[in-house]
């Protein structure tokens, strides 16, 4: 049996709009918690940051958990698929090159979520910076060290 089966339906009726918003969730190989060090978070951090410094996506919100990422975008001048597939292969050589890991960082895919033209942004935020709170990680989101919003 294939180890992802609906794997590719992942990328059924997927498509990229310059300006729309988009809920990105990635998650890593094996659901391994290599997150849990933040320090290897960090890592990802800056990809994150390098995407919006280089105006690819407006970066609204994020949190990494031990073993995934949420992202809240808005693209700009990327696809999504060129948008994840950068994300995913910097952060792997990057962090494998730290932890002396070789091999698949990511699992395969990603999964996105279009937001409606107009729709509120800050209630898919304030999901995304609590979900350490959500998993008893935390008892104060000031106490998680990998999120950020762009309202604060």
């Amino acid at each position: 049996m294939h180890p992802h089966p609906n794997s590719h339906l992942l990328r059924l009726g997927r498509w990229s709009e310059p300006g729309r918003g988009y809920l990105l969730t990635v998650v890593v190989h094996e659901r391994r918690r290599i997150f849990s060090d933040w320090r290897l978070g960090r890592l990802l951090v800056a990809e994150l940051r390098r995407a919006h410094d280089e105006q690819w996506v407006n970066s609204i919100a994020w949190v990494i958990m031990p073993d995934h990422l949420h992202w809240l975008v808005q693209l700009e001048q990327r696809s999504l698929a060129k948008l994840m597939q950068a994300i995913k292969s910097r952060s792997t050589l990057t962090i494998n090159r730290t932890t002396g890991n070789k091999g698949a960082f990511w699992q395969k895919g990603y999964h996105d979520r279009a937001l409606r033209d107009g729709e509120d942004l800050r209630p898919y935020a304030r999901f995304i910076v609590a979900n350490p709170l959500r998993a008893g990680l935390v008892k104060n989101i000031g106490d998680y060290p990998l999120w950020d919003a762009c309202w604060l």
